[in-house]
């Protein structure tokens, strides 16, 4: 039987975002809830070693951290819901969002973290063959290449991080890129380029994912770029990281998005162009995409919500007096 559960905050996403925002609004006695969505704890749950997040001295690993950002939350006050939203209506306070098992939740406020998926080529054979030699996530699969020749394709953060991470299971790794020069960050550059076991294949646009005995990957259908050639990179795994696209689809006609599908905040806040709806994390962030800056974020939206209901509580209590 379908439920309805009642908040002062509702967040949906599980991410460093959401997970902030709960935080900081159970410590405001907002009393949240977190419906965590299809993947639970966002992308930090298939990234293995962080080494860039505040506060540790040593490596850590994305999903213990996401653990702890839960226990937290939990701790403090937050509840947690295992449900994914298929449908928000936000006509105004409070919101309603219904989730895939029937149950209703609503919220006084409403902050929007579901992040970011990733985005795939689109080429002949790499939907067939997912699961089957092509990824999207190297460190979800490269366990299954251990001592295999793996090729990852992109030419951004994303990718050279994908690579570097596949040297842990494979000593033949190459990077494939359609330009004749790299996207990402200077330092991971160099680690890319003094790594013995990748190599870096320029000026290569994939055509397609080839499988001669059509069970799994065999190849990759390259053309080069400036002269129209084209060839065949063997290889048992593919790995595709060109970034990724904000999870907006819930919010399409219903929130101002930008061309790229990112929700349109107020510049410098979390705030969306509907009162008491706000957006935190990859959703709206298509410049920086870091899980601090995400957490950041989160944590505005939480004070903002506050701000808000503080605001609407006083609002009300004048329209009894009067």
């Amino acid at each position: 039987m379908a439920t309805t559960h009642k908040t002062r905050m509702l967040i949906i996403g599980s991410g460093p975002a959401g997970l902030s925002a709960a935080i900081y609004g159970a410590r405001a006695g907002m009393q949240p809830i977190v419906v965590q969505g299809l993947q639970p704890g966002g992308q930090l749950t298939i990234t293995t070693d962080v080494e860039n997040y505040p506060g540790f001295r040593d490596v850590i690993q994305g999903p213990w951290l996401m653990q702890e950002m839960q226990a937290q939350a939990e701790h403090v006050g937050t509840r947690m819901m295992w449900d994914t939203i298929l449908d928000v209506t936000m006509d105004g306070s409070p919101f309603r969002a219904t989730g895939d098992s029937g149950d209703v939740y609503e919220g006084d406020v409403l902050v929007i973290a579901t992040g970011a998926q990733a985005k795939w080529l689109g080429v002949p054979g790499e939907q067939e063959l997912s699961g089957k030699g092509v990824s999207a996530c190297a460190t979800c699969d490269g366990f299954f290449y251990r001592g295999k020749k793996v090729v990852v394709i992109g030419g951004g953060n994303t990718a050279v991080e994908e690579a570097l991470y596949l040297t842990n299971h494979s000593t033949d790794v190459t990077l494939i890129h359609r330009r004749d020069s790299l996207r990402a960050e200077k330092i991971l550059q160099d680690r890319l380029h003094a790594h013995p076991n990748i190599k870096v294949l320029w000026n290569q646009k994939v055509d397609s994912f080839v499988s001669e005995d059509g069970k799994g990957l065999t190849g990759v259908k390259l053309i080069d770029t400036v002269t129209g050639e084209q060839s065949i990179a063997l290889t048992d795994g593919a790995f595709v990281a060109i970034g990724h696209a904000p999870a907006t689809e819930l919010f399409k006609g219903k929130l101002e998005l930008d061309d790229s599908g990112y929700i349109v905040v107020e510049p410098g806040t979390p705030k969306t162009a509907i009162p008491g709806v706000f957006a935190c994390g990859d959703v709206m962030d298509h410049t920086y995409r870091q899980a601090v800056t995400a957490a950041g974020t989160g944590c505005m939206a939480a004070l903002d919500a506050e701000r808000f209901l503080a605001d609407l509580d006083y609002k009300a209590t004048q329209t009894v007096e009067a």
